[in-house]
């Protein structure tokens, strides 16, 4: 009976350390399956959600959905008054009723609201190249309406053009113009794709200042001679009118879950997972009359890559704790995660890290693209997920375009919390990504599901191995936030322990 007593012991410590020595790859592999990443982007994509525009009854729809995966996978409640969602309030203007703009003799009618308020403005224009720093140094443009070519030498497409007008706005305001006019000549598609996004209602957190008058626009031009005339005109006379902008008060939420750590000690420590789960709502129809900016990629595939996570974290729970949170509003300005940054619903100093998911798109499946892969000291964690699941994990491609400040993570790291974000494998904008970048083509039966499979396990065995990591993560000794992390966490820099 003894002996026997023994070996019945020795099989239930056997067992136990067998439980105990399964591997965190295992752990991934038991909960991550294509039929639930496609169950997930075909409900978020669905025609019936109609593009999941923000402040829309299908946005809110999502937002459900996503609770209720939450309630499934035990995940508790942490937004306000003990429920899953942070009411996120916002304000919508309408696009105007009528713009009409003059210069000299010459009248532009096909134009893209960049930002506009009702106003009327007669007086001065001031032609200044392609509005670079230098073209600004030196003028009179108090009051003076600025006209500019959109881009710059080197660059002159639509998308380029977009990144550069932030510049030339706040150059423009800086020297106390009225406004500033970017004249540009693009293909038609550009042009429709992106006046969809600017000529429609916009929608920013609610302000009780009042608005100034400052108007910036774009101006489609197809005549060569209209550079030679700006370019020849000493002086010029311009008229602008803003006409029938409104504005009302719309409600948004954000969705917030959280599961405690089992560390006693590193369970104080939190990250969050995040997402947008918002897209551009319903637009021009194309060719085939489908009118639907569906957004499976953008964002569809990441919400999914949060909801997968927290499935996964809710059967084999990590050391620190995790915060899931879904933005509303991205797509506006991202309005949901720099509401909640303002208004968290746990101390920004008990967050270590921030772990983004968004996309543009995909053209190649040998890869997952993070945008500061290399800005954080968890990159080994991340490359080390991606070679496990025969991916490449690779940091941002076009730093030109700034994608890094183009997302939710950007609300976080400008309160010194390490916040990459975690997107498609992707090397360049080409035709590959515009062919679905926010257009009605984003659609859930497009996408490669078996590549998708290996990037949502690297998106979870990388955040694994974060919240399990002993040694807190941080950024990278010289990056721009981070003397605001050694900040925000209060560590003198001598004492932070962090990998340089």
């Amino acid at each position: 009976m003894k002996k026997k007593h023994l070996s019945l012991i020795s099989i239930i410590t056997l067992s136990t350390h067998l439980l105990l020595a399964q591997s965190e790859s295992e752990k991934v592999n038991a909960t991550v399956y294509k039929e639930d990443i496609e169950s997930h982007i075909y409900f978020l994509a669905s025609d019936e959600l109609k593009g999941r525009e923000t402040g829309s009854p299908e946005l809110d729809i999502a937002a459900s959905y996503i609770a209720n995966f939450f309630r499934r996978y035990n995940v508790k409640p942490a937004g306000e008054n003990q429920s899953y969602y942070q009411n996120v309030r916002l304000e919508e203007t309408s696009a105007p009723e009528k713009v009409s703009l003059s210069i000299n003799d010459m009248q532009f009618s096909d134009l893209g609201y960049l930002s506009v308020v009702n106003t009327r403005f007669e007086g001065d224009a001031v032609f200044l190249g392609f509005g670079q720093e230098e073209d600004f140094e030196s003028r009179e443009l108090q009051g003076k309406l600025v006209i500019v070519k959109a881009g710059s030498p080197e660059k002159s497409d639509v998308r380029s053009s977009y990144y550069m007008s932030r510049k030339k706005r706040e150059l423009a305001i800086q020297h106390g113009a009225a406004g500033i006019v970017e004249i540009m000549s693009p293909d038609a598609s550009s042009w429709d794709r992106f006046m969809h996004y600017f000529n429609g209602p916009k929608s920013g957190l609610a302000k009780s200042e009042e608005a100034g008058s400052f108007v910036h626009l774009w101006a489609r031009n197809d005549d060569p001679e209209v550079w030679n005339k700006l370019g020849v005109s000493s002086a010029m006379d311009a008229k602008l009118a803003v006409e029938g902008i409104s504005k009302k008060a719309v409600s948004s939420r954000n969705v917030i879950g959280y599961l405690e750590g089992t560390d006693p000690k590193l369970k104080e420590e939190i990250v969050i997972y995040s997402a947008h789960y918002d897209h551009v709502g319903i637009g021009k129809p194309n060719a085939e009359m489908d009118s639907i900016y569906n957004g499976a990629r953008d964002n569809a595939v990441g919400t999914a890559t949060v909801l997968s996570l927290a499935e996964n974290f809710s059967k084999y729970p990590t050391r620190r704790s995790a915060l899931f949170i879904l933005f509303t509003g991205e797509e506006k300005g991202l309005l949901g995660s720099k509401y909640y940054v303002e208004n968290p619903t746990v101390p920004l100093q008990k967050v270590v890290y921030c772990f983004n998911s968004d996309n543009g798109g995909y053209n190649d499946t040998s890869k997952a693209t993070i945008f500061g892969l290399n800005r954080t000291t968890v990159t080994p964690h991340i490359l080390e997920a991606a070679e496990e699941f025969g991916l490449t994990a690779i940091d941002d491609p076009a730093p030109e375009q700034n994608l890094f400040d183009r997302s939710d993570n950007v609300s976080f790291a400008a309160k010194g919390i390490p916040s990459p974000t975690f997107s498609l494998g992707f090397t360049a904008f080409d035709e590959e990504i515009n062919k679905y970048y926010h257009q009605v083509t984003d659609n859930p039966e497009t996408l490669d599901y078996d590549y998708l499979v290996k990037f949502f396990k690297t998106y979870v065995l990388a955040s694994r191995s974060i919240a399990n990591d002993m040694k807190t993560p941080f950024w990278t000794k010289g990056d721009k936030y981070y003397e605001t992390g050694v900040e925000l966490y209060r560590k003198k820099e001598a004492e932070a322990e962090i990998i340089d």
